[in-house]
Parts: structure tokens; C-alpha cells; sequence
């Protein structure tokens, strides 16, 4: 074998080692990405033709296998969203999701294809949607909702461990959560399921919760915050004064041909409003 030969194989061997670090099994990967860490794009195109990186959608690969949990998507999503200023990623799970990451709701658990649901500056990536995955993706715009200085503080995240030596998946803790699920209420969210999960929110931290309030910009999230918890009369919500928030001013209407929380001033179901307080 000359020295040409030789220097080849080394190179390819390289390139595996290479292709097995940056994408394990269960993680997916865009042609972008690869070529940002280091391989040529003449390297990336011998591995599509020897099938070592297997084509899920135009210019996006995994390796070993075309199944790719959901996990393994938002994770490789989010591992390829950090950029070196950044310790947390731009692409959050959130809301409902979020919740039922931290046991606090059944909701990914309904159904055989589970709702994703993912908060984000900006949208979510293309590529995303082009693939055959195991879940439906919905996002999410935390520009009306969050400032970006919150979205970067790693006291409002929690980290899903979701496999052996593979980055977890990021999401919101609950208190977070709550609110951004209460900004799609009651389209995406009825009363009644929202009333349900603030039924099982026992233990929210009233520090994080202060934070969050006083930095969420949706009125709507907070009044109806402060509507349910104040159904069940928590320890927690004594700490917290409604007069330290902006809640703005004005009637908002929620619930279509619903009454008037005078407390509140938004309208809920009827049916809800005689049990909303005591």
C-alpha cells in the first residue's frame, strides 16, 4: 500500500471516529452542524454514500438508525442551538410539556403521538419540519412573554435526563411553565385543565414565582395566574402580594360570553365563578 493510500485511510478513520463522537446513537445532526465542527463537506458527502450518516430529511443525519426519539430530536435541536456565548440553548421545552416533565401532568403521556411544545425567541428551525417524527413540534414565541435576560438565568430551567451519556433535554421548571401555558389559554387550554394542574401545584417555589411575575410580560398569564392559585389558597401564594405586579389595567376577556372576576377583572366561565373564591 503507497503512502497515498495509507494517509487516505487515516483520513477516513479520522472521519469515523470523528462522526461517531459528534453524532451517537439517538442523536440527529444537519449537514451545517457537522461542517461547523470540523468535518469537510466532501467528508460528510462520503459518509451519506457509505451509509454511515443516514439521511432523515434534506441536509439533516443520525447514524446506526432512522428512529430518533423525541428526546433525541429537541436534544440534538438543542445542542446545536447553544452557541459559545450562551450556556443554555434558545429552544426550551415549555408549557404543558414542560409540566410533564416534572411529573406534574399527564399530557405528553395522551394519545400515540405526543405534543411537543417548544418556546423560542426566534422560529424553530426548518429542518424540523421536513422530518418523519414521533411527535407533533408546536412552537411557541417568548418575545410577548419573556425579557431575554430570564430566558438566559439557569434558575428557571430544569435538565430531563433522558439517556446514558447524551445531553438531557432543557425545559422549565413549573413555575415557569404555568405561566407560559396560561398565555394560550383558552385555545389551547381550557379553564378546566388549567384549574386541574394548579390542583397539583402544591409545592411552587414563591421566590421563582416573585421573579417571574414581576419579569412576565403577558397581563393575561398573570391575572389568570393569580385567579386560579387564588381557587385553592396555597401557603405559597401568601407570599406573594398582587399589589407587587403589574397585572395592568382595564377588563380583558378570556372566556367568550363568560363573567367578570371584579377581583381580576378578566372573564371566566360561569360556572367556575361562584366556587373562584373561599
Amino acid at each position: 500500500m503507497n503512502s497515498t493510500a495509507i494517509q487516505n485511510n487515516s483520513v477516513k478513520k479520522a472521519h469515523k471516529q470523528a462522526l461517531k463522537a459528534l453524532l451517537p446513537y439517538g442523536m440527529l445532526a444537519t449537514k451545517k452542524w457537522l461542517a461547523e465542527q470540523g468535518l469537510s463537506v466532501h467528508a460528510i458527502d462520503n459518509a451519506v454514500k457509505t451509509d454511515t450518516l443516514l439521511p432523515l430529511a434534506k441536509g439533516v443525519y443520525s447514524q446506526y438508525s432512522r428512529s430518533v426519539s423525541w428526546e433525541g430530536v429537541v436534544a440534538s435541536m438543542q445542542r446545536m442551538d447553544v452557541n459559545k456565548a450562551d450556556s443554555l440553548p434558545s429552544i426550551i421545552v415549555g408549557g404543558l410539556s414542560a409540566l410533564s416533565l416534572s411529573g406534574l401532568s399527564q399530557y405528553l403521556s395522551l394519545g400515540n403521538r405526543p405534543h411537543i411544545h417548544l418556546y423560542a425567541q426566534d422560529t424553530l428551525p426548518r429542518w424540523l419540519g421536513r422530518l418523519s417524527l414521533p411527535v407533533d413540534c408546536e412552537g411557541h414565541s417568548t418575545k410577548t412573554l419573556w425579557p431575554e435576560w430570564l430566558l438566559k438565568d439557569t434558575a428557571f430551567i430544569k435538565l430531563h435526563e433522558w439517556a446514558v451519556e447524551l445531553p438531557p433535554v432543557y425545559f422549565s421548571c413549573p413555575e415557569k411553565a404555568l405561566l407560559e401555558l396560561l398565555v394560550d389559554l383558552p385555545d389551547a387550554v381550557s379553564f378546566e385543565h388549567a384549574d386541574e394542574l394548579m390542583q397539583g401545584l402544591v409545592n411552587l417555589s414563591p421566590r421563582k414565582l416573585d421573579t417571574l411575575l414581576k419579569a412576565c410580560k403577558s397581563v393575561k398569564a398573570k391575572r389568570l395566574f393569580f385567579w386560579l392559585a387564588s381557587r385553592q389558597a396555597y401557603p405559597w401564594l401568601r407570599k406573594l402580594n398582587v399589589k407587587d405586579y403589574d397585572l395592568g389595567s382595564g377588563k380583558r376577556v378570556v372566556a367568550k360570553s363568560g363573567k367578570l372576576d371584579t377581583e381580576f377583572l378578566i372573564t371566566v366561565p360561569s360556572h367556575m365563578v361562584t366556587t373562584s373564591k373561599g
